[in-house]
């Protein structure tokens, strides 16, 4: 159960106030659909982008191990946020 709850509580918490979360906000706030229509069309567009992502997750861990995959994972984390900055940097010029 501890596995679980760590996984809960740490996609839980980076999950707060994203993009996603959002994006359903406004689309319950906008009222020409209904609330739980939202709530399950978001839930389903988050099981299924986690089950994507697991899956590339579980195939990428036969080839890579630990530390690698972390690093990795890292540097794609950097990278994408770099990307944004020099969007936004270009967006304001």
């Amino acid at each position: 159960m501890s596995a679980f709850l760590t996984v809960f509580v740490t996609i839980f918490l980076a999950e707060l106030g994203d993009k996603t979360q959002i994006a359903a906000a406004l689309f319950a706030a906008e009222g020409d659909r209904p609330a739980w229509l939202v709530f399950l069309a978001t839930s389903a567009a988050l099981v299924a982008s986690a089950g994507a992502a697991v899956l590339v997750g579980g195939a990428a861990g036969r080839f890579v191990q630990g530390p690698t995959l972390k690093i990795v994972a890292g540097l794609a984390f950097i990278a994408i946020g770099a990307l944004m900055i020099r969007g936004a940097l270009k967006g304001a010029g």
